[in-house]
């Protein structure tokens, strides 16, 4: 039996649910955080460097990043940090689109893309599925961007929670519909930084401000070196122009939540984390592989294809008639928490999604647990 809480962290993932619920939920590595991070976490505090955060340096550091890791050569005047990239998206589609006018995403994709479009920016929805569950549907974005109510898209890239990678090709011609339409592309592109398997990512903004100039790009360090508690992200504007209205629209209060150690541990994983993110993804990689050889002998019901990027495992549970909500029956019954398929749009109903940066142990026990639902 794998030991509840380990570590004795207090996160959400570990406090969410009863202590003997094993929890593979929440968008949290359980891996010890990098080692140059949590020095420059150490200096800070040794320093008393609690203040006001000050971002000097992190728009560099990113693009050090993205240029050593995705061959992305961004111009860091055209970074603005804030404190998340939900903050980041509301803000973004709320400053470049006009007041009441609707947006499009993809389902099934990150919940709260339907709860930050609908009730904190106020604005209607228009849904375009995914094409067999995971690739963008173009001829499907070509009708609703023509809309006259249509002023933005709202895309994962990668997929959240496929793990799909969106093609350069096709990146390209979701831009073109964009720009033939007046659309303003969103691109929460928090995943970018992990492609297994040594993949390639083509980020959005990286085909070129004649495609990409009035759209923006969501990034963070959050999801690649387990940062989301420390609350900073980055907004990058596809041109200048891009750049200074949000710039003169987002109010100053708001870039206030971006805070002083979420700059700094930013900074640190952007210029000196590369090694421990490439053991990082060994070991996701590896576990995408585990999982898959477990399913096929203890569920081979449930229907899996390893994420391209990400340590999101999107499963299909249709077969095993537990309902429209699988991850319900696992947790009541199991005593293994997992994102309910639902929460991602209609078409995710009978899915679960799960998080596969963990040890190989808790997913074997993950695994055996679900089994034994299934048997029961």
């Amino acid at each position: 039996m794998v030991a509840a809480n380990p570590t004795g962290r207090t996160s959400a993932k570990w406090k969410a649910h009863d202590p003997d619920v094993l929890p593979l939920w929440v968008a949290e590595m359980d891996f010890p955080l990098a080692t140059v991070i949590a020095s420059a976490l150490h200096d800070a505090i040794d320093r008393s460097d609690t203040g006001y955060r000050w971002a000097a340096g992190l728009p560099e550091a990113l693009a050090g990043f993205a240029g050593r890791r995705m061959g992305w050569e961004l111009d860091p005047e055209r970074v603005i940090v804030l404190g998340d990239v939900l903050a980041a998206m509301s803000e973004s589609l709320h400053r470049l689109t006009p007041d009441g006018s609707s947006v499009v995403i993809t389902p099934p994709v990150y919940p709260p893309f339907f709860s930050t479009v609908r009730r904190v920016i106020e604005r209607p929805l228009v849904e375009v599925p995914l094409l067999d569950g995971r690739a963008l549907d173009l001829d499907g974005l070509a009708k609703a961007f023509a809309r006259p109510d249509v002023s933005a898209f709202l895309m994962s890239s990668p997929h959240n929670p496929t793990g799909t990678i969106h093609s350069r090709q096709t990146l390209e011609q979701v831009a073109r519909l964009a720009r033939a339409h007046d659309v303003v592309v969103v691109a929460d592109e928090v995943w970018a930084p992990l492609p297994l398997e040594r993949r390639e990512v083509t980020p959005y903004l990286s085909l070129g401000e004649e495609l990409t100039g009035p759209d923006v790009s969501l990034i963070s360090a959050s999801k690649a070196f387990n940062l989301a508690g420390l609350k900073c992200a980055q907004v990058v504007a596809g041109s200048a122009q891009t750049a200074a209205t949000l710039r003169e629209a987002i109010p100053v209060e708001v870039t206030y939540a971006a805070s002083q150690f979420g700059v700094i541990a930013s900074i640190a994983a952007y210029r000196d984390g590369d090694m421990w993110l490439d053991d990082t993804l060994a070991v996701i990689s590896d576990n995408a592989r585990l999982l898959a050889d477990l399913l096929t002998t203890h569920l081979p019901s449930v229907a899996y294809t390893p994420p391209e990027a990400s340590y999101l495992a999107w499963l299909d549970c249709r077969a095993l008639d537990l309902g429209d909500e699988p991850a319900l029956v696992f947790r009541e019954r199991g005593r293994v928490a997992l994102n309910e398929g639902a929460e991602f749009g209609e078409q995710g109903r009978g899915f679960v999604r799960l998080n596969l940066a963990t040890t190989p142990d808790v997913i074997e026990e993950a695994v055996s647990r679900m089994a034994s639902v299934v048997r029961a």
